[in-house]
């Protein structure tokens, strides 16, 4: 599985262009989920001087991702370049539709199969 993770407000108190504070549990979920076997991307829209710092804040935190603002290998190669759309299964971002939750929640989410919408109405019958 493929996950995206913003900076700003994600991994980080919102404070840009300055760097926030780092979210409590952030950095021991993003690692275990990468220990775990995880592809993570970090997916900011930072750029120039202001990745770069973020990019040293992560590497100073112990925090590593295995690509910055790119798809995986395989993803650009099935399309033949790298598409401006980061491709994963998984965005975790601060503007999501709901409110971003703790990252213990996200790391529990992650880990147990959720009901889709699909299978809901396979479940009731209604497909």
């Amino acid at each position: 599985m493929i996950i995206a993770i913003d900076f700003d407000g994600t991994i980080v108190e919102d404070n840009y262009p300055e760097i926030g504070k780092l979210k409590p549990f952030a950095k021991w979920v993003i690692n275990a989920l990468r220990h775990e076997g995880y592809y993570m991307i970090l997916w900011t829209s930072r750029s120039g001087i202001e990745l770069l710092r973020a990019v040293e804040f992560l590497a100073k935190e112990g925090i590593t991702f295995d690509a910055i603002n790119e798809s995986n290998p395989e993803n650009i190669a099935q399309y033949g370049r790298d598409t401006r759309k980061i491709f994963a299964d998984l965005y975790i971002d601060d503007k999501m539709l709901t409110p971003l939750q703790s990252w213990n929640e996200i790391y529990d989410l992650i880990h147990q199969r959720l009901p889709t919408f699909a299978d809901k109405v396979i479940d009731e019958g209604q497909l």
